[in-house]
């Protein structure tokens, strides 16, 4: 269960939109179901009813579940078989990052129209401080407030925020707000909001620190703060311990930092069946790089390292990469490298799951294109952008490598990074 599931929706009047926010500064804003709520947008007659987003082969797994299907007992990252057991007539639909980076764009910048102190955590949540804000759209739950209305007028869509004096209490009352709510923590009482929450709450408690806190008889946030320093010392570590005893007391010293870049850019495939044909995995790798190729470019970045990651049938993982002299963001080279990686690897096991990955990203214009020695003055670098101006024209799916074109639909998704 993650920890959204373990909170209950805020209904305490203390903690209402309308609460005392003096001091208030951070609100963190999370989309609600928001690949879901994309695709629901996008297609009307889906409105009111169970929507899941994720991987549609044998191995696929829950991205994002519509509200309606979170009432069958359907959540994020569990298996699509599992959701289709629980809820038989939900609309599955595979996930579509071209609609969602999109919709994200917009969505940040509403944001970065408020504040330029924002601080993205993925495509669908971030922090913001609206301390310099004040002045020009009013206190933190009005600026709360003025967000909602624009994601919702200008986008379609539905956030839930939360308002407080740190970034920790802040994600809290996000996600006791949800779904489409503003939940105010007081700066006052931020120890009457945490030391009721189960100890799941605490970002670093997982299900395994969790059962060893339930064995200490530690179940609330409130208990671990008033617990013997040695004690969870002893059960969980010096740091771990150091980290959450913090926490359960309300302080979270970190600032909002503003437009952290990306570290890395990847996709990988997770295969219906566990492959062996070299033919098959070499498509595979071939679409992966075209496809991270393609989000460089839209976002004006390039990779100076590309990874290769592959998955064995028996779950045993195994990375390789390679640096280049010069960053790029196209595929064909990128898929060069990274079969280079694959050949050199030869696993000789069936494979369940390969990925690419640029790493070290930085932006083009930092990053000028030279030409190699005795390189041709046009060729992979123009020809993929000719494929991307006919994909903005006519859609991805009509043109590619022709290596592609009868190539296994496979599940393709980008992992989340998530607080």
């Amino acid at each position: 269960m993650g920890r959204s599931q373990s909170l209950p929706r805020g209904d305490d009047p203390r903690f209402g939109p309308d609460a005392d926010d003096s001091g208030c500064r951070v609100l963190h804003v999370d989309m609600d179901a928001f690949f879901a709520a994309v695709e629901v947008h996008r297609r009307p007659e889906l409105r009111g009813r169970p929507v899941v987003v994720g991987g549609l082969g044998q191995r696929g797994v829950v991205s994002s579940a519509s509200y309606p299907a979170r009432r069958y007992g359907v959540r994020s990252a569990m298996p699509t078989a599992r959701a289709r057991a629980l809820c038989p007539h939900a609309v599955f639909l595979p996930p579509d990052f071209t609609a969602y980076t999109t919709a994200s764009r917009r969505v940040m910048q509403i944001f970065r129209d408020v504040t330029p102190l924002v601080e993205p955590l993925s495509l669908d949540e971030a922090f913001l401080d609206v301390a310099g804000a004040q002045r020009l759209f009013g206190r933190p739950s009005a600026i709360a407030r003025l967000i909602r209305e624009r994601v919702a007028t200008e986008v379609g869509l539905t956030c839930s925020v939360g308002v407080a004096s740190s970034k920790f209490v802040a994600k809290l009352g996000s996600t006791r707000a949800k779904p489409d709510g503003l939940l105010v923590v007081p700066t006052a009482q931020v120890l009457d909001f945490l030391h009721p929450l189960p100890v799941e709450a605490l970002w670093g408690v997982g299900e395994r620190s969790a059962e060893t806190l339930r064995r200490l008889g530690l179940v609330t946030v409130g208990e671990l703060a008033q617990a013997p320093d040695g004690m969870l010392r002893r059960a969980l570590g010096n740091a771990a311990a150091r980290h959450l005893h913090e926490l359960a007391w309300g302080r979270d010293p970190r600032r909002v930092t503003p437009e952290r870049g990306e570290k890395s850019v990847g996709a990988e495939v997770t295969f219906d069946v566990d492959v062996t044909d070299r033919r098959e995995i070499r498509r595979a790798l071939l679409g992966l790089a075209e496809k991270v190729g393609a989000r460089l470019r839209r976002s004006g970045q390039v990779g100076r390292t590309v990874a290769l990651k592959v998955r064995l049938a028996d779950f045993r993982t195994v990375s390789r990469s390679r640096s280049l002299d010069v960053p790029t963001d196209v595929g064909r080279e990128m898929f060069d490298i990274a079969w280079a990686l694959y050949t050199t690897l030869d696993p000789g096991e069936p494979i369940r799951l390969v990925g690419v990955r640029a790493e070290q990203i930085v932006p083009a214009r930092d990053a000028p294109r030279q030409l190699a020695l005795g390189e041709p003055a046009r060729g992979w670098w123009e020809a993929e952008r000719a494929v991307d101006a006919a994909a903005a024209r006519f859609g991805r799916s009509v043109i590619g490598p022709a290596s592609l074109l009868h190539a296994p639909d496979q599940h393709l998704r980008e992992n989340q990074r998530r607080p």
